[in-house]
C-alpha cells in the first residue's frame, strides 16, 4: 500500500475511533473539544459531533466518498478551529497552550484540504475549483507549516512538562522536549519556505509516529479502561496520519532538493 494510502488509512481509522469514543461517552474529546460544561444539550450535541466524525472517517476509507467526505471533514475541523480554538486565543494572547491547541486542529485542516485538493475533479460533488489543484494544495501546506512552529513553542515553553512525557527509560528527558520543539520549529520553517520540504514533511510524520508509539501507546497499555488515554492516542494518531497526508503529497519533490523555485515548479506541475 502507498505511504499516502496508509496515511488515509490510519487518519480515517483515527477520526472513527474519536468519533466513537463522544458517541458512547456523550462528551467530546478531551483537552481538544473545550465545550463549556453549561452548553445546553452539551452531551446531545457532543454525540452529534462523535457521528460527523464517525461517518465523516468512514467515507475518508472509501474512495466512492472520498472527495465529499475530505470536503465535510475540512469544513468540520474548520468550525471546530473557529468555534473553539480561535476564540481561547483571543481571549488569552500570552499564553502558548491556546496557540499550541490551536495549531494542532489546523494540522486537521490541512490535511483534510490536501485529500480534497487532490482528489476532487469537477464531475465531483461538492467541487470548489478554489479549494483544489496545485495552488489549493500549496496553500494547505502552508497551513500546516505553520502550525508546526506553534506546536514547537509549546514544547519549549512547557519543556517541564513535556519532559515529564517522555518514557523513563530514556536519558536526559528534558533534553528530548527541547530537542522535538526544535525540530517541529524546523520542518515548519522547511516546509514554508519549500526547502527540502519532502524530506521535512517526512521527518516530522515520523517525530510524531515516534511520540505516538512511545508515549501514548503505553499510557493505553496501563490505563486500558481510561477514556482519557484511548482520546490521546487517537489524538496523537491523527495528527501523525495528518503529517504522513502531506509528507505523501510532496512524492514528487526530490528529497533533497534546495531550490525553492524548483521545487515551487515541481508543485505546479504535480
Amino acid at each position: 500500500m502507498r505511504t499516502a494510502d496508509t496515511g488515509r488509512v490510519v487518519f480515517a481509522l483515527a477520526f472513527v475511533t474519536l468519533g466513537l469514543l463522544s458517541v458512547f461517552s456523550q462528551d467530546f474529546a478531551s483537552v481538544w473539544q473545550p465545550v463549556p460544561q453549561d452548553l445546553p444539550g452539551r452531551a446531545w450535541i457532543a454525540v452529534v459531533s462523535g457521528a460527523i466524525m464517525t461517518v465523516g472517517g468512514v467515507g475518508l476509507l472509501l474512495k466512492r466518498t472520498l472527495v465529499p467526505a475530505a470536503f465535510v471533514m475540512m469544513m468540520y475541523t474548520l468550525l471546530w478551529l473557529l468555534a473553539l480554538h480561535v476564540p481561547r486565543v483571543i481571549l488569552a494572547p500570552m499564553h502558548e497552550v491556546t496557540w499550541g491547541g490551536c495549531a494542532e486542529i489546523v494540522t486537521l485542516v490541512a490535511a483534510c484540504w490536501v485529500l480534497y485538493a487532490s482528489m476532487a475533479t469537477s464531475s465531483d460533488k461538492p467541487y470548489f475549483a478554489s479549494l483544489t489543484g496545485a495552488n489549493a494544495m500549496h496553500a494547505a501546506r502552508i497551513a500546516f507549516a505553520v502550525a508546526l512552529p506553534l506546536i514547537g513553542l509549546e514544547h519549549l515553553v512547557y519543556a517541564k512538562e513535556t519532559a515529564d512525557m517522555v518514557p523513563g527509560w530514556l536519558p536526559y528527558r528534558i533534553g528530548w522536549a527541547y530537542v522535538t520543539g526544535i525540530a517541529h520549529i524546523a520542518a515548519g520553517l522547511a516546509i514554508a519556505l519549500n526547502v527540502l520540504p519532502r524530506l521535512a514533511a517526512t521527518l516530522e510524520a515520523w517525530m510524531m509516529g515516534g511520540f505516538t508509539v512511545l508515549v501514548w501507546i503505553p499510557s493505553v497499555m496501563a490505563t486500558p479502561s481510561q477514556r482519557f488515554a484511548w482520546t490521546g492516542l487517537m489524538i496523537s494518531t491523527v495528527i501523525t496520519a495528518a503529517g504522513w497526508i502531506v509528507a505523501a503529497s510532496y512524492g514528487e519533490v526530490p528529497w533533497f532538493s534546495l531550490s525553492r523555485l524548483r521545487n515551487r515548479k515541481i508543485e505546479l506541475v504535480v
